[in-house]
């Protein structure tokens, strides 16, 4: 207690860069945490899923990205989000200052597929739930997790506007999404489009163009999968992270003397000032070994022999 009977204001939590990386305006340094696979197939107990979070945010990170459709089985749905607030509770002090990302707009059945409903009904109501199982009175960031090929684009991003109009959520973002979408969502909302989450990876460039677009725009990029091409993901293969053959990433890794997963990440942080990578977590080392690329530079030369 201070002198004047009030508790002292807790220390803030440590940022895992010292030139933090912005989305919407909130510094949330330089790599977030994808939380997918603390809730898909393959994924660990509870407590070690609340320790890789809370591993996380003790390296410094204030990034979580998750979705409402991040389940393994049927009659889950909202699994990965309940984790994440649980395991934010239980951080305690400090945990105010994390933003939470969610998308809506996919599902998954419970048998390994994804379905796809960018209906404006579904997206608002899909939204408000998600704000009750993070226990929030607004979304920090809500995301369009995949285009609709039965509903005009408009329209589903014209339910992202009414949600931040409502105030149900702050910020707005698209995931799965390509460059002339990009340009007609940010036409919809203006500021309160933040970001944009593709894959993007030393062996998926094919988005490179709407990477580009995001710095031209001032919008965040969260490549997803982004370790592909050095480690399989959780998406691309449930259950394993095991290693690619021998790359470029490899080498480089044993002559800096750090893993091979943290020069992919540190690749990504070079392509732009825009980007943000969340690469997953199953395990308390991993979320820390992540976190710690932040604080790796790679040289013009480094970043130009990496390749798969």
């Amino acid at each position: 207690m201070t002198a004047t009977g009030t508790p002292p204001t807790p220390p803030p939590l440590p940022m895992a860069s010292d030139a933090p990386r912005t989305l919407g305006g909130m510094a949330v340094g330089a790599v977030g945490l994808g939380a997918m696979p603390l809730s898909v197939e393959g994924r660990p107990g509870e407590e070690q899923a609340v320790a890789t979070i809370h591993a996380a945010l003790d390296a410094g990170v204030r990034l979580i990205d998750t979705a409402d459709c991040y389940q393994w089985y049927a009659g889950e749905l909202g699994h990965n989000e309940r984790l994440i607030a649980r395991a934010l509770a239980a951080y305690g002090s400090g945990s105010e200052e994390v933003l939470v990302a969610t998308k809506g707009g996919r599902g998954r059945p419970g048998d390994g597929s994804w379905t796809v409903n960018g209906d404006p009904r579904r997206l608002r109501r899909a939204a408000e739930a998600s704000a009750a199982r993070l226990g929030v009175e607004a979304i920090g960031l809500y995301q369009l997790h995949k285009p609709d090929p039965a509903v005009p684009f408009a329209e589903s991003v014209g339910a992202l506007r009414d949600l931040a109009d409502a105030g149900t959520i702050r910020a707005a973002g698209l995931s799965n999404v390509d460059a002339e979408q990009i340009r007609t969502a940010y036409g919809i909302l203006g500021p309160r489009l933040v970001s944009v989450q593709n894959r993007f990876s030393p062996a998926h460039l094919s988005t490179r163009d709407t990477l580009d677009l995001c710095t031209e725009l001032g919008l965040a990029f969260l490549p997803w999968s982004p370790l592909g091409g050095i480690s399989r993901s959780a998406v691309d293969d449930p259950g394993t992270a095991g290693p690619a053959p021998e790359t470029p990433f490899h080498a480089l890794a044993r002559a800096r003397g750090v893993s091979p997963q943290q020069i992919c990440l540190a690749w990504h942080l070079a392509q732009s000032p825009a980007v943000l990578p969340i690469p997953g977590a199953r395990r308390p080392a991993s979320a820390r070994d992540s976190a710690g690329a932040a604080g790796l530079t790679l040289s013009p030369s480094e970043v130009a022999g990496l390749h798969v």
